[in-house]
């Protein structure tokens, strides 16, 4: 029964939450579908942790729940409604020209709402593939990013411990294409509802075993990996959603013979600070906190 259940619950998730949205948002409208999918993804995701963890020890508290917390409503509330009209402002006007230029638009609109979905998924992983893999590998880019990567533990929350600045970019690389591509608001709104559950999922302390999925999803087997103290292995599994660019580009890790490590976090800066405030300061005293003294982390 758990091995049933370890293989098929993301699915179950992910289709629940996603193929609901499909029906009612013609009836509800994005604003009201987007909210309620979202809050549907939070139930069954959060009792999926407690029924099946993949860490029991990662289902209580890190002294991390606050701190999650206030990321989740700045970050993943606030920092989106504030990008959004920016995003949609300067893409309308790109999209218009493109319009004008071209006779009509790009995006299919006649087709089914599961097609655009899929059609969104592929084209804003490029974007931001690069933009994950560029916050690794630049110091001017990992001073916000390294705040994701502080969690203690994983669990479905701290899918939205995104420093502001972080967060802001991430999604107008996302969300410029489809505006200026002419991605109508619905066929946004379900890919905002599938990127918000897909992070969760990623992120959740919950017994999966996807086998082939792997290859399609960047799920939490390989993004497990990418939480690690070991550089080596976490700058790789760069995918938001799919794992396809990592493919193509001999960024994906998955070893066969081993499991990821119970310990993740910044190796060379354990003592990253934990507290929201502190968090959102970090990348402006950056030169300070690298100063400090670090302790050997083993990262088994």
């Amino acid at each position: 029964m758990r091995a049933a259940a370890r293989r098929l619950i993301f699915q179950a998730i992910l289709t629940t939450t996603i193929g609901s949205a499909i029906v009612v948002v013609p009836h509800l409208g994005p604003a009201v579908t987007l909210l309620l999918g979202n809050l549907l993804g939070v139930v069954l995701i959060a009792a999926s942790e407690r029924l099946l963890p993949y860490r029991p020890e990662w289902n209580r508290s890190h002294g991390d729940v606050q701190t999650d917390l206030l990321h989740a409503l700045v970050s993943g509330i606030g920092t989106t409604q504030l990008v959004r009209p920016l995003v949609q402002a300067g893409g309308v006007v790109v999209a218009g020209a493109l319009s004008r230029a071209l006779g009509g638009t790009l995006w299919p609109a006649a087709w089914p709402l599961a097609a655009q979905l899929a059609l969104a998924l592929v084209i804003v992983e490029l974007p931001q593939y690069w933009l994950h893999r560029w916050q690794h590998e630049h110091d001017i880019l990992w001073r916000f990013h390294a705040t994701h990567h502080s969690a203690p533990r994983l669990y479905w929350l701290n899918a939205a411990r995104f420093h502001p600045l972080d967060l802001g970019l991430l999604y107008a690389v996302g969300y410029v294409p489809l505006v200026v591509l002419g991605c109508p608001e619905e066929g946004i709104a379900l890919f905002a509802l599938f990127d918000a559950v897909f992070g969760m999922l990623q992120h959740a302390n919950i017994d999966v075993r996807l086998g082939p999925l792997n290859r399609i999803f960047s799920m939490a087997e390989p993004h497990r990996w990418h939480h690690s103290r070991s550089l080596r292995e976490a700058n790789t599994n760069y995918g938001s959603n799919l794992i396809v660019w990592d493919l193509a580009f001999g960024t994906f890790f998955l070893p066969r013979d081993r499991e990821p490590p119970r310990a993740i976090g910044i190796a060379d800066m354990p003592d990253f600070p934990p507290s929201y405030l502190a968090q959102l300061a970090s990348p402006f005293r950056w030169r300070a906190l690298r100063a400090q003294p670090s302790r050997q982390v083993s990262g088994a």
